[in-house]
């Protein structure tokens, strides 16, 4: 693949103009004159700066490692849950797991066919200018379908119902789950001026935010879910215990449900704060 980064390329740039002209005084405008062990840490340190002093990168960071985390819980517990209550086999508790991977195609069917066109429709609305906040709306839908599929699986689990029930409430999971990451991604690359650079749908609002700073957004992000994913699957089990399942996963989904607002403050607000001299992180 050809390389797209413009630090890397107009490095590579210097360097063939070194040769050729024998000035090795030739600098990048990008160079920072950072010595390597310099850049280490500087990398290291700012997308942990973005992450606790950005309130959009700290709060939508914690509503997709709340997500992540529910996704892995189940993981973790969905064997059980179709052994104990439905009796299947260990060979064929396998296939519970279509639902979530059938949902999850859904979810990006959704996002594929409408992220760009609803960017396109609203930025033409606002006289051709661009906004990440215009990635949002199907974070709100996403945002519902998480706590409706915790309902849906918990309590169809408990009252055992046909084992369908609980594989289509893994289903919609996996449809908030996709649309929830990608809105998130999509939100990071926008602070670049140029909209035609812009042609993707949470990774793409805070891709679209911050810009030359997304992989550092994406970092925090996924250092972040990356806990919560590894952290939230061990207490799992004792919540069942002591809850069942519809209670459990209704705590879960209650949990879910109070995080939905989050997208329709930061349309709202979203572009005060990401321009506002208090929350801007200083690199």
């Amino acid at each position: 693949m050809r390389e797209s980064y413009a630090n890397i390329i107009l490095q590579r740039k210097v360097e063939r103009l070194r040769k050729e002209t024998g000035n090795p005084n030739l600098r990048s405008v990008r160079d920072t004159g950072r010595t390597p062990q310099e850049l280490f840490k500087f990398s290291i340190v700012r997308p942990l700066k973005m992450l606790f002093l950005s309130p959009i990168v700290f709060l939508l960071s914690l509503y997709v490692g709340v997500v992540y985390g529910y996704l892995y819980l189940l993981f973790t517990t969905i064997p059980t849950v179709f052994q104990l209550q439905y009796g299947f086999s260990s060979g064929s508790v396998g296939l519970a797991y279509l639902g979530i991977g059938v949902g999850s195609f859904l979810g990006l069917m959704v996002i594929g066919s409408t992220s760009d066109r609803l960017m396109k429709q609203l930025t033409a609305k606002n006289g051709g200018t661009p906004k990440p906040e215009y990635r949002l709306p199907l974070m709100v839908i996403g945002g519902f379908f998480v706590p409706v599929s915790l309902f849906w699986y918990g309590w169809s689990a408990e009252y055992e119902l046909h084992w369908i029930m609980p594989i289509i409430g893994t289903a919609i999971l996996g449809i908030g789950m996709i649309i929830a990451f990608v809105r998130f991604n999509l939100i990071i690359n926008f602070s670049e001026m140029n909209a035609d650079l812009v042609q993707m749908a949470t990774s793409t609002y805070l891709i679209d935010a911050f810009t030359v700073y997304s992989a550092s957004v994406m970092a925090a992000n996924t250092v972040f879910r990356s806990l919560a994913g590894a952290v939230l699957p061990l207490a799992g089990g004792r919540m069942y215990e002591n809850l069942g399942l519809g209670w459990g996963n209704s705590l879960l989904a209650f949990i879910a449900l109070g995080m939905v607002p989050l997208p329709f403050i930061f349309w709202k607000y979203g572009e005060r704060i990401r321009t506002s001299k208090l929350f801007k992180v200083e690199f």
